[in-house]
């Protein structure tokens, strides 16, 4: 007979507010959390994704309304640009779910081009949404978590922030911001008993990626390097899923990593030899 007691589910009625979750690694990182007993506020701009994500989670009611609670998860339509508006969507999803125990930051966007080819709007979008964006997030829910002195929080920069990519200037420059305002808010919030922590993917096989391989690259490509780039191919054979780049966001949040806070764990399958 077996007398074990019952493992607790390592999120059970934690709430955690997911940026980017309508699909790619913000949706697998909400199906991580709310499978492992967390209540989930998921937001993003994407309606139709954020619906999906409704439909297909566990414990859900019968309406799949946005702003609607429906078992652990609650959904809505968020501009990470507009503070306003974020503070307003961070209020709303205390009210429907209780109060905030953690924050996966995961929205974010690609512009791509040379720096003489850029233009000023595709800079300004990288930042907007990159940094400037993750700045609007995480204060609205350090705010909150500070006051009851416990919490974690993880950000989702990128490999790209630490190691040049040509014809990638925008989104490098704007997760290497993420990536050092990320450690100083963790330096800010460690006396609260709040961690901060960083996941820096790699290729994963997400739209975003999708859509580099439709303007020439592949995922050969990718995987094998290309020279005459400057960049280096993947050790590990293979691109990232989302479910792996999630699984490490979920150790980071997970009290498994009670003592590590500004730390950046690079998650791609040793593709910039983790120097940085």
């Amino acid at each position: 007979m077996n007398t074990q007691p019952a493992t607790r589910p390592a999120f059970q009625d934690r709430h955690i507010l997911v940026t980017g979750a309508a699909s790619g690694i913000g949706a697998a990182v909400a199906r991580q959390l709310l499978a492992q007993g967390a209540r989930v506020s998921a937001v993003d701009l994407d309606e139709t994704g954020l619906q999906r994500l409704h439909a297909q989670a566990p414990h859900r009611a019968a309406s799949s309304r946005l702003e609607d609670a429906s078992g652990h998860l609650w959904t809505a339509r968020l501009d990470v640009r507009d503070s306003a508006q974020v503070e307003q969507v961070v209020a709303k999803a205390q009210a429907a779910l209780g109060p905030l125990d953690g924050l996966a930051s995961v929205a974010g966007i690609l512009e791509m081009g040379e720096v003489v080819d850029l233009d000023d709007a595709q800079w300004q979008h990288c930042f907007d949404v990159n940094a400037t964006g993750v700045f609007h997030v995480c204060r609205a829910v350090a705010r909150r978590l500070r006051e009851r002195r416990a919490g974690a929080i993880v950000t989702v920069s990128s490999n790209a922030a630490a190691t040049p990519r040509a014809g990638m200037a925008a989104y490098a420059a704007s997760k290497a911001a993420v990536t050092q305002f990320s450690r100083c808010l963790g330096l800010e919030l460690a006396p609260y008993g709040i961690r901060v922590n960083i996941v820096s993917p790699g290729s994963t096989d997400t739209a975003m990626q999708q859509a580099m391989w439709a303007q020439g690259s592949s995922r050969a490509a990718v995987i094998q390097g290309d020279p005459s780039r400057w960049r280096l191919g993947i050790p590990l054979d293979k691109i990232a899923t989302p479910e792996e780049i999630a699984a490490a966001v979920l150790f980071l949040l997970s009290d498994q990593a009670s003592h590590i806070t500004l730390h950046d764990l690079r998650v791609d399958g040793g593709a910039t030899l983790d120097q940085g």
